[in-house]
């Protein structure tokens, strides 16, 4: 087995968003950790940065997407600009790199990427989908849009699955369908139907129903591989310059005393709500540090003075950067509450340090994972009126009140249960095992 793992050859097929890169990186290195040589085929926007793992080989394929494309809310737009444009440059690809090597045990794709998988099956090789958002997301956006009514509304009767509260989802993403919306879904279910395995970065004990209910409808293997951040070596994948002085500033502060606010990579807000969370953060009295994007704001020339301002009336209290090391960040004593877009890794980051959250999703996925923090594992507050003065309330309920105590007791019992689900012979380890072998096996 060890043996025939040394001589397997995976490559591995990413997209160019700053939270696939960092998983798709993650899995790629405790793959190499197994035995097994990685080929990295990246899109040319947003490359990884090769020297940072001179153990792998990259390879580009053009993509004839612009920077402008990715701050789009049509995220299945641009997913579905991503497999037209790189379909026919990635078919190219894998037959190179088959040509020069021989053999590849498997292709592992971003979900995202499903133009791979019709790909390698007339290339006569295995695919596997790796979805880096949970496998809420991997239900509720691609399996039950291939149920009918029915079934939908009896697959949503658990307990769990109700406290989610997704038949309000459902009936709000079945009124207004959008064309590419419909495309992508039944492109994504169609590469499913034929992938060898799926691999998801979650926990199983964090998602117990969903991965049950998704078995009852998909007979593909599924294997739960997280968190990866915590498996992989630390390695710095970010698209954006981290500013370590906030680490500086973090020292300064009391325990369990700061927020952190942070919307990701991609997401753009309006005037009126930075100015809201703006001055929501000053009138909180809370010590804060808050990542602001150069291009969160589109672009605006007010947003500098905004910013200066705030910094004069807050003085030492608060601290904005361009970016931040989100993961030291979490993980800093100082920290005691993080208010968050909620994309699925920053979810499970701050699941592992213990840090509650206030939600703010704006799209996609982030809906459903703001309902498992607040509905299902009630670990967070739900920011839904943004207007300042309810900011400032809803920043110290769960900094300073009684709610926010229970909140943060429960998000360190999470945390608890994940360091146990890491131990070297806990559920992430034997999934893993199971991986590697079905790899070396299809």
């Amino acid at each position: 087995m060890e043996e025939q793992q040394k001589s397997s050859h995976v490559v591995l097929v990413m997209v160019t968003f700053q939270g696939h890169i960092n998983a798709a990186l993650q899995l790629a290195t405790i793959l190499h950790s197994k035995g097994f040589s990685i080929t990295i085929v990246h899109l040319e926007l947003n490359p990884p940065n090769p020297s940072n793992y001179p153990e792998f080989t990259f390879v580009s394929i053009p993509d004839n997407l612009t920077e402008s494309q990715l701050s789009d809310k049509d995220i299945p737009g641009l997913v579905r600009s991503v497999n037209k444009n790189c379909a026919a440059p990635l078919q190219q690809c894998l037959e190179k790199i088959l040509h020069s090597h021989h053999h590849i045990s498997a292709v592992i794709y971003d979900s995202f990427m499903f133009c791979a998988q019709p790909i390698v099956d007339d290339l006569g090789l295995p695919g596997v989908t790796l979805c880096t958002h949970s496998a809420l997301g991997l239900l509720f956006y691609h399996v039950f849009p291939q149920l009918n009514e029915k079934d939908c509304i009896s697959g949503l009767e658990s307990p769990e699955l109700q406290a989610l509260q997704l038949q309000g989802f459902h009936a709000l993403s079945s009124q207004n369908p959008t064309e590419a919306g419909m495309e992508v879904g039944a492109a994504f279910a169609n590469a499913l139907k034929s992938s060898s395995a799926i691999i998801v970065n979650s926990m199983e004990f964090l998602e117990l129903e969903v991965l049950s209910k998704i078995k009852q409808y998909l007979p593909t293997p599924i294997f739960i591989v997280g968190p990866l951040h915590k498996l992989a070596p630390t390695m710095c994948n970010s698209l954006c310059t981290e500013d370590n002085k906030c680490i500086s500033w973090l020292n300064k502060q009391a325990p369990k005393s700061v927020i952190y606010v942070s919307f990701g990579s991609i997401v753009n807000i309006d005037k009126q709500e930075l100015i809201d969370t703006a001055w929501g953060l000053s009138n909180s009295k809370q010590p804060f540090l808050w990542v602001v994007r150069p291009s969160m704001d589109r672009g605006s020339e007010w947003t500098e003075s905004l910013l200066n301002g705030l910094e004069e009336s807050v003085g030492e209290r608060g601290f904005i950067v361009k970016w931040a090391p989100q993961k030291e960040v979490l993980a800093h004593a100082a920290v005691g509450g993080f208010w968050s877009h909620c994309g699925w890794n920053s979810t499970i980051e701050s699941i592992c340090e213990g840090v509650p959250m206030l939600c703010r999703p704006f799209f996609g996925d982030q809906i459903l994972n703001a309902s498992y923090i607040c509905n299902v594992w009630k670990i967070g507050l739900e920011l839904k009126n943004l207007e300042r003065g309810n900011i400032e309330r809803t920043i110290k309920r769960l900094m300073v009140d009684m709610e926010g105590n229970y909140i943060r007791k429960r998000a360190m019992d999470l945390k608890e249960k994940a360091a146990f689900y890491l131990m070297e012979d806990g559920s992430t380890s034997c999934s893993f095992d199971g991986l590697a072998k079905h790899i070396s096996s299809v």
